[in-house]
């Protein structure tokens, strides 16, 4: 089938959404909603459906009138209107949904052709789109596809609830004398990636993200009463949050301290362990980015980074955890965090730099650093679980481990190129090593996204899991790593020589990659300082647009 997706932008539903698609070995192409002669270039395409995950805007009626089209809505049939999962999660629903419907003039108004529900978790906003709404999607997805090779297949009509309002700043504002702990993470997670909870610290107007609870430390409401690693502690009136990100109104999205600055000098950096133990996270709620499960001999690192963005202080203590779990434990299992595995080198913070060149070549050799940790670790085996999607120099940090694992329906970008960046993090080792060169050309030439299943199928993976078995099936692989001591030790032995005998070979690799970086970061001109702005502002700019058409 051809098949056009039309959408806003290329966002981690649309990715999701292209890669099954291909998985199915459909014909798919794709188009920007707000793109000049969009008419003439969908009947040059001429598909046998459109299928948009993700449209703000409103199409002309001369598109869906003359091809079949369908949108997708997060939300159960009968929920009608914008900030389906905002409404959502200030409801407190225990379950949601998405909808696949044929567009007409009516918003939200077509007949269903498709459905899934899911349980609902606390959490924010984002968080649910990337996993649910995603999962869910991809259920529905092959539901439309099945509903319309079935002749004898009717649609439901959708109930003609009323639209439910837009949320409003005013809807979402914290008022700190009378909202509770509770309330304000609502608030907070309803709101959060867009558009942020409107706030005023020190006269700076902002908006804010990230929440988690806080256990142990108390202050007045609305009182900055502890600061670490980039986030900020802030008193309530039944006991404290931790804001890990504000966005100073007109600028970008930044860890709290750093748009506070100055302006909170005084405030005690409240340290914790390099890693929590799981034991110390259950019995304590607080703001972390790393911490550690171990079960026998096997360590499960995670490291949840805001956006699977690393900064050169984090890549710093990433390192450092990794050196020391090396002595602790015979498998090493990098987790990542809860919504992204890893994505690279820090973005925003770069962005926000005055020193773009330094700030920017001390990211990526930190990243170098935590890669190295990980291909050099020569006493243990290290196992890459890629249960979420992960982009750049994310993804070749787990390409580093002695095996990779990943979750169906993850979605990989192994690419620098739309950031003007050639890339390090031993990508011209470890990536030619496991994939054949003209895949691995291909890929970074045109910046394409690769789903799990075909990840295996070029060995870019070792193994994918089903969803719903994921984590039991990846305690099964490790525990198996382990369960032979003899082919445990003969395995340590075999990676020890060909370390030994490589050495010299991986290095030059990343001196390599580096020769080529060099000039990316520290040229004032080079298309990386314009491609990362246009990304950061999210600036649309014609060669995405281009790049998306030849995908």
């Amino acid at each position: 089938m051809r098949i056009l997706l039309l959408i806003t932008s290329f966002n981690s539903l649309s990715q999701r959404v292209y890669c099954e698609l291909k998985e199915l070995e459909h014909k798919v192409y794709i188009r920007i909603a707000s793109q000049k002669n969009l008419k003439n270039e969908i009947e040059e395409l001429n598909p046998d459906i459109i299928f948009c995950p993700f449209l703000k805007e409103y199409l002309p009626k001369n598109i869906y009138d003359s091809y079949p089209t369908f949108i997708l809505h997060p939300g159960i049939i009968g929920d009608r209107g914008h900030n389906s999962l905002d409404h959502d999660i200030n409801e407190e629903k225990e379950s949601w949904g998405v909808v696949i419907l044929k567009a007409n003039e009516e918003l939200d108004g077509g007949d269903i052709y498709a459905s899934s529900n899911f349980s609902m978790r606390t959490t924010n906003k984002g968080s649910i789109y990337r996993n649910e709404v995603c999962d869910a999607t991809s259920i529905a997805l092959k539901e439309l596809l099945k509903n319309l090779a079935n002749p004898n297949f009717q649609a439901i009509r959708q109930i003609k609830n009323e639209i439910h309002h837009t949320l409003k700043t005013k809807d979402r504002e914290i008022d700190w004398q009378k909202d509770n702990t509770k309330t304000i993470i609502k608030k907070i997670n309803m709101s959060d990636s867009f558009p942020g909870v409107k706030e005023i610290f020190f006269g700076i107007n902002c908006f804010i993200y990230g929440v988690s609870e806080e256990e142990k430390f108390r202050g007045e409401p609305k009182e900055i009463i502890a600061k670490r690693d980039g986030a900020i502690c802030l008193g309530t009136i039944d006991g404290a949050i931790w804001i890990s990100h504000l966005k100073e109104e007109g600028g970008i999205k930044l860890p709290a301290t750093y748009v506070l600055k100055n302006k909170i000098k005084g405030i005690k950096e409240q340290r914790i362990p390099l890693i929590l133990e799981s034991e110390f996270q259950v019995k304590r709620k607080t703001f972390h980015e790393i911490y550690v499960e171990k079960n026998d001999e096997v360590a499960y690192l995670y490291f949840d980074f805001h956006n699977g963005a690393m900064n050169s202080e984090q890549a710093i203590r990433l390192k450092y955890t990794i050196e020391h779990l090396k002595e602790d434990c015979k498998v090493l299992v990098l987790m990542g965090g809860d919504n992204f595995f890893s994505n690279g080198i820090h973005l925003n913070i770069l962005e926000d730099s005055k020193k773009q060149g330094e700030d920017g070549w001390s990211n990526i050799n930190a990243m170098n650093d935590v890669v190295k940790s990980v291909l050099f670790a020569e006493d243990i085996i290290t196992v890459a679980s890629f249960s979420k999607n992960a982009g750049a120099g994310g993804v070749f940090l787990g390409l580093a481990c002695d095996f990779t694992i990943a979750r169906e329906g993850v979605v990989f970008n192994p690419h620098y190129k739309t950031m003007g960046l050639s890339g390090s993090e031993y990508h011209t080792y470890s990536f030619y090593k496991r994939v054949k060169k003209d895949i691995v050309d291909e890929v970074l030439r045109k910046c394409i996204p690769i789903g799990a299943f075909y990840a295996n199928r070029i060995g870019m993976v070792d193994e994918v899991f089903e969803k719903e078995k994921y984590f039991s099936s990846l305690e099964f692989f490790c525990q198996k790593l382990i369960l032979d001591e003899n082919k445990y030790d003969d395995f340590i032995d075999e990676k020890k020589d060909f370390l030994f005998d490589n050495e010299k070979f991986i290095n030059s690799c990343k001196e390599n990659e580096l020769k080529k970086m060099y000039p990316e970061f520290w040229n004032k001109g080079s298309s990386f300082h314009k491609l990362r702005r246009e990304f950061v502002y999210k600036i649309k700019n014609e060669v995405i647009i281009k790049r998306l058409k030849e995908l």
